[in-house]
């Protein structure tokens, strides 16, 4: 058991030991299910909720959705000003834009967990809780050498402009410096399928020659395998996505050669975030710093310890 869930289940065996009787609120504001990731973003956070809220009746929560940033903010100044939060448990939309309104949250001396993407100032934050992003870029790198010994033609899709996506696409491409790989073209997918699917179309027209995709994600892996496919080009080229969907790890375990690998970044990150948040409230613990959750790289022989049917995503 990890040290957050041994933490969790010490303060749930002992429900009386919550520290003030006084009704804790707690923001969670979230990005849409806009995408599969988002998608399994969205069930951790409500499972998560109806679990605290049921096993501890002085926290209450604040669930929030949004679709774009704009709205995230809105929803913020909400929260701040009418629901009366006591902390805030935030996964930014964007990182710029969410930078001021977090901070204006924090100032006004609330406790504040980020989560995932990450905000454009550092320090804001009481609490970080992320997946492994420059591990997620060096991973990824680190298989593409290990895929391409002598070298070869790539294209790579990133996400939402974001520090994470930095982050992740620095650490890729420090990974492959001197293996001879060249990355013919770079664009933002946005994390999504449809915009993978119309980036990949465009890289296919503009290149002849494509060895492989580094789609960095698990949705926009899936656009461009779509994209690859339309265009018969199926032969020329393995895509590696990431995050960890249900679907490509089944594609890693049964040896899918267009997809050979997959690398982690677990959704129910958010419930941790949620969990830990929770728990400076219901158990004293001392709860700030950062939390970083491994980004394995999923292959055929360890895809089975990664595949859960019954999982959203």
């Amino acid at each position: 058991m990890s040290l957050v869930g041994a933490a969790l289940a010490a303060a749930i065996a002992l429900p009386g030991a919550a520290l003030s009787q006084e009704t804790t609120i707690i923001g969670v504001s979230i990005p849409a299910a806009t995408h599969g990731w988002t998608g399994g973003v969205n069930f951790h956070a409500q499972e998560a909720i109806d679990r605290l809220e049921q096993e501890y009746e002085n926290l209450d929560f604040v669930l929030a959705t949004a679709g774009d940033a704009g709205k995230q903010v809105s929803d913020l100044e909400d929260m701040l000003a009418t629901r009366n939060i006591d902390a805030l448990v935030v996964l930014p939309f964007e990182s710029d834009p969410l930078t001021g309104p977090v901070k204006r949250v924090k100032d006004a001396g609330k406790f504040v967990t980020v989560v995932d993407r990450g905000l454009a100032q550092e320090g804001i934050e009481d609490l970080y809780v992320a997946g492994d992003n420059p591990g997620f870029g060096r991973n990824a790198g680190e298989f593409f050498k290990e895929k391409m010994p002598d070298g070869g033609k790539i294209v790579v899709l990133r996400g939402i402009p974001t520090v994470i996506d930095n982050q992740r696409v620095e650490a890729f491409q420090t990974a492959i410096e001197g293996s001879g790989i060249e990355i013919l073209g770079m664009e933002h997918g946005n994390w999504n399928r449809d915009d993978a699917f119309e980036v990949m179309q465009d890289f296919l027209s503009r290149f002849p020659e494509i060895n492989a995709v580094w789609a960095s994600d698990d949705d926009m892996a899936l656009g461009v395998i779509e994209a690859i496919r339309q265009a018969n080009r199926q032969d020329e080229m393995w895509v590696l996505g990431g995050a960890g969907m249900k679907q490509m790890i089944e594609r890693v375990g049964d040896n899918d050669t267009m997809v050979p690998a997959d690398v982690l970044y677990p959704p129910s990150m958010i419930a941790t975030a949620i969990e830990l948040t929770a728990l400076k409230y219901v158990s004293g613990a001392a709860i700030e710093g950062r939390y970083i959750l491994n980004s394995t790289l999923v292959t055929p022989e360890n895809a089975s310890q990664y595949y859960y049917p019954d999982s959203p995503f």
